[in-house]
């Protein structure tokens, strides 16, 4: 009964970590414009990321996080996110206007 009682409550929290990735993917977000510029749209050699693709966008911060693509800083930023952060955040930024 207590493996199952346990399964049962890890598996709703793990259930539940994209919904509560998603809620916070627009405060996650405006970390990103401290470099990316206002709106993500990009700021002198910082590419903008507002509005492109979901899936471009968690493909690169995924290869950031492996160490597979270099960057500045965001290797050590990427790092920091789960998949499901990772992907909310794609989300929300390709929502973006340009």
């Amino acid at each position: 009964m207590l493996r199952t009682g346990v399964a049962l409550v890890l598996g709703g929290v793990l259930a539940g970590a994209p919904e509560m990735a998603a809620a916070q993917a627009p405060l996650v977000a405006e970390g990103c414009i401290g470099c990316h510029g206002p709106g993500a749209r990009g700021s002198g050699s910082v590419a903008g990321i507002a509005g492109r693709d979901a899936r471009e966008i968690a493909t690169a911060l995924m290869a950031f996080r492996a160490g597979e693509r270099t960057g500045t800083i965001m290797n050590r930023i990427a790092k920091g996110y789960t998949d499901a952060e990772i992907a909310a955040v794609a989300a929300y930024l390709a929502g973006l206007r340009r």
